[in-house]
């Protein structure tokens, strides 16, 4: 008896993976679907908004977008920037009971912007060639506080190239003063996210 309780126990978390596979497997595309947004960047004038999807029990793909343009011509002050990133995560561990994206993940992404920057007369500004690009890999911690809402915490370390400008205003025009490569290796993103997640496959039958 003592044995059969122990390979029941040990059975126990492969058949709850199996169980929400194959209730995952039975819904739809918009039951699988969940809306982000960085509170960090909204905080910084930066509004943005993103997509997730789970592709089954431990996988899901993620892509957001962010558009800030606050100008000030007159004192040229400029806060413009628009990208964003695309990212696959996976979940570390076994699916966490009662919250589908609960818990720790790992991903892979890659990121888009293209920004100019200026705090006025007396500052030189910053501008991006075209676009800024970045790949890395991420970490997350997703933490449910509500059947449809999480928020999770994310850091992102890789790689960042390209080239921008740096520039000056002299007698009313932006004057371009250097242009130089950039090449960084750190962090290169870093979220507080608001996560609502609408699909019924997503949502948390509890908080915490």
């Amino acid at each position: 008896d003592e044995r059969r309780s122990a390979d029941v126990a040990e059975s126990a978390p492969q058949d709850s993976g199996k169980d929400a596979s194959a209730a995952l497997a039975g819904q739809s595309f918009a039951g699988r679907l969940f809306l982000f947004t960085n509170i960090l960047y909204d905080a910084a004038f930066t509004p943005n908004i993103g997509v997730g999807f789970e592709i089954n029990d431990r996988f899901a793909l993620l892509a957001d977008w962010m558009y800030a343009r606050w100008n000030n011509s007159r004192h040229h002050r400029y806060w413009r920037i628009y990208g964003g990133d695309i990212e696959v995560r996976c979940r570390i561990g076994n699916r966490r009971s009662g919250s589908p994206l609960g818990g720790h993940h790992i991903g892979a992404y890659c990121s888009l912007a293209c920004y100019d920057f200026q705090a006025g007369w007396t500052h030189r500004g910053v501008m991006s060639d075209k676009y800024n690009y970045a790949a890395g890999l991420s970490y997350t911690y997703s933490l449910p506080v509500s059947t449809r809402f999480n928020i999770d915490f994310s850091l992102g370390l890789g790689y960042l190239w390209g080239t921008y400008k740096r520039h000056i205003p002299i007698d009313g025009c932006d004057v371009w003063l250097s242009t130089h490569r950039l090449k960084y290796f750190g962090p290169t993103k870093v979220g507080v996210s608001l996560v609502w997640l609408i699909g019924g496959a997503v949502k948390n039958d509890r908080k915490g």
